[in-house]
Formats: C-alpha cells, structure tokens, sequence
C-alpha cells in the first residue's frame, strides 16, 4: 500500500465511524474499558498519580469531568489524571504488535470529553474504539524501531489515538480530522530514558497522550489547522521518530474490517509485559515440581532483545522492580505469585529475592527475535541443588488475545484489585454499568468520590 495521503486516509476513515458497533466489536470495547477501569482505579492512590491529580486540580479546575479517586476538573485536567493513574502500577492492557499501551493513553481523553459534552453511551464507545485502533494502528507501522531509538509507543502513537477518538466524539469531518491529527504530531513524544533509572515520569505519559491529543481535536474543532501529511510527509511523524522505516499497510489495510482493538492483550501480573512470559514460565515451573526457591542455583531466560533488555538488577524503586525481568522472576520463585503484594517496598527490599536476582541470566536469543512481535518466545532453565535442570518455554503469555482472559476472569481481576478500594457494592455497579452501556457520566461520578 501506498504512503501517499495515508494522514487524510486515516482521517476520512475515523470520520466516517457513523453507525453504532456491531455485538462483538462492542463487546470487545467494554472489556478494553473494564481493564482500563481496573487500572485506573487500582492506580488512583498511587504517589506519583496523586501528585498528578492535585495538578489537575489546581492547573485545571472545573467540574466537567471525573477525576477517579479525586473529584472533577476540566476536561483536560481529568484526562491526565486518569491518564496518570491508569498507568501508575503498570496494570494497563497493551498491543504486543505496537509495544504500547493504548487504553491508558486514550480512554482518559474520550471519557472525560464524552461528560463535557454529555455524549451517550453508543457515542463514547465508538469513539473508544476509535481511539483505541488508531493509537494500536500507528504504534504498530513503526515499531520496533520507534522503539529502538529510544522512543516510548504509549505516548508517542497515543496522542493521536487520543485526538482520533476525540474527533470522532466531536463528529468532525474528515479536514478537521486530518487537522487534529496534525496537531497531535506536534505533541507526540515521551522517551524511554527513564527505565535507566526507575524514574516516575513513565507514569505521566498516557496522562500527557491523552490530555494532548483532546486538547488537539478541540483546537481543530476550533479552526486552527495541523498538516494533512503528518504522518507520511519528509519532515512528518515517521520520518522523524522512525527514519522513515514504517508500513503503510500496518498502518491503513483492512480499517474497519480488521480491528486491532480485538487482539489487545489485558495484564495479570503488575509489570512491564516484556518480563510476564518468563514470569509465567517458572510460575509453572514452581507449581508442576514444587519448587522451592532455596534449592534454586541459577536461571537462565533465553527471549526476544526487548524483553532482554529489561535486565535491570535495582529494585528500590517501583518501577526499576517492574520494569526488571530478573526480579519478576525472583519474586515469582520465591512467592508463587507475582501480584501486588510482591512490589511493595518491604518485599522488594527482602533477601530471598535478593540471593535469586543475583542468580537471574538473561540473554538475548535470534531465533526469538525473529518471531517478536507477532510472539514474545521466551525459554526459562532453572538449575538445582540436586544437580538437575528444568526448563519451560512460553511463547503467549496469559493474557494475549490468542490466550485471553475470558469475560469472568476480567471481571475477577477487576473485582480483586478495586473491591479494596471502592467496596464489594460500589465495584459492582461499575461492572454492571459497563457491561450494560451505562452513559459516561452515570459510570464515572461515583468514582470521583474518594477513596
């Protein structure tokens, strides 16, 4: 396919999204929109996302849109509040095929302009899917070289996911469309440097994605314009965050037909997905021979160089832990679980753990490399004490969209993480609420309470 007027055929496309969802499609969006409830409100009392919503507050007051945990602010401000919080605790779904997480940086965005407009239900959810392909969409037509030059998906291709949903909530035409987004390569950005140092900036970079690119659709919904050929032009988004390396088919082929929304893939453990399939690997590995982590001499994780290069062996901070491969193996060896619990300050500082991430290798392999991103191959081989070694591969981690959790499951991860916080009777209703097309408003103002 041809890269010639790709902007404006991504632009006529989102605006054409007229019609309500087919069943499945829309099925599929509310399962993307319980995941992103789930981490948003799991993450809401998190440091980093309550420093966020006290900005928003102050920077953005207002009453137009749910702050989760916090009360209102305006749209924008509610945006990268709920951005921030849905990424706090690295909870958020993801696209294995864009290395990103497009809800946390998109769904903020089109919910809190759906309560600023009071937008119905139907409405939203289109808009959501929207969003959601196009930040999936653009994420994917230039990874992993994004990627490789240092590059963060999540907010990079977000914000036009972001001003994509938003136009299409707005019911702008395709020029103002291709405006929006031509907007929103000016605001895209978000560098990987932080995983050097666990630095919490990470947190912000679906927060900033979404109040961006709503803030882009408002502009052009407003008259100012951004360039029709932002993505594919010479000096345009994929010439200058991926050198021109890119696929116009990735990005164009099959819109509409073929929806990238459906093959997102939901977390179940707290950490960066680069370090789940190893994670699953000696889980299983732990259960089938009992294992116990004093009889453990050395593992070796053999997987594709961008799970490889979460090598990380400083787990004093938060995010330095989820991001690190070795110590989501640790953890998991010595716990037989790996969820919440096993990131708090205590249990990151604790000696079991620490004796095993000394013993942790991890390499690069060629043969995973070639298979990555339509795979996340990874070979985990734990030596014992007694003098043998086990081994377990792990090519889907739980959680892809060809090894999904089923609706029940993604209900008990939702209930799991956020009955604490909100009450058996207040979580309830949010599960009703999404499953049965509650208008944004109705969902989100019981969550502003709080808690």
């Amino acid at each position: 396919m041809s890269a010639s007027g790709a902007t404006v055929r991504l632009a006529e496309w989102i605006a054409g999204v007229k019609d309500p969802l087919p069943d499945e499609l829309a099925h599929a969006a509310r399962r993307v929109l319980l995941d992103y409830l789930s981490a948003a409100v799991a993450g809401a009392p998190d440091p980093v996302a309550r420093a966020v919503r006290d900005h928003a507050r102050d920077s953005a007051p207002g009453s137009q849109a749910t702050i989760i945990g916090g009360g209102s602010a305006a749209a924008g401000g509610a945006a990268l509040a709920n951005g921030t919080a849905a990424h706090a605790l690295e909870l958020d779904d993801g696209y294995t095929p864009g290395g990103s997480h497009p809800s946390s940086a998109t769904l903020p965005a089109v919910l809190a302009l759906a309560e600023r407009e009071h937008a119905d239900s139907d409405a939203t959810l289109r808009a959501l899917a929207v969003a959601v392909e196009v930040a999936c969409r653009i994420a994917a037509a230039a990874h992993p070289t994004t990627w490789r030059l240092g590059f963060h998906n999540t907010s990079l291709a977000g914000v036009f996911g972001a001003a994509a949903g938003c136009a299409a909530l707005l019911g702008l035409d395709a020029g103002q469309t291709a405006s929006a987004l031509g907007l929103a390569g000016s605001h895209a950005g978000g560098l990987f440097e932080f995983i050097a140092h666990g630095s919490a900036v990470k947190r912000l970079h679906p927060g900033k994605a979404a109040r961006d690119g709503l803030a882009c659709a408002d502009l052009a919904a407003r008259g100012v314009t951004g360039p029709p050929t932002v993505l594919e032009g010479e000096h345009g988004y994929f010439a200058a965050f991926a050198r021109g390396e890119w696929s116009p088919d990735t990005l164009l082929d099959g819109l509409g037909e073929r929806w990238a929304l459906r093959r997102t893939f939901v977390k179940p453990y707290p950490c960066c997905r680069h370090v789940h399939a190893a994670t699953e690997a000696v889980l299983g590995l732990r259960a089938e021979h009992g294992l116990r982590a004093e009889d453990v001499t050395k593992v070796e994780v053999s997987t594709y160089s961008v799970a490889a290069r979460h090598n990380g062996r400083d787990p004093s901070t938060l995010l330095g832990a989820q991001m690190s491969l070795p110590y989501a193996v640790a953890a998991a060896l010595c716990d037989g679980e790996l969820g919440l619990p096993q990131f708090t300050p205590e249990r990151r500082a604790a000696a079991d753990i620490a004796r095993l991430l000394g013993l942790v290798r991890v390499d690069a392999d060629a043969d995973a490399d070639r298979e990555y991103p339509a795979r996340r191959p990874t070979e985990v081989r734990v030596s014992l004490t007694r003098g043998d070694e086990l081994s377990a591969r792990v090519d889907l981690p739980y959680g892809e969209a060809d090894n999904p959790l089923d609706d029940a499951a993604l209900e008990e991860k939702f209930r799991s993480l956020c009955v604490p916080l909100l009450g058996a009777e207040r979580a309830e209703a949010v599960v009703r609420s999404v499953w049965t097309g509650a208008d944004p408003g109705d969902l989100l103002r019981p969550l502003g309470e709080p808690f």
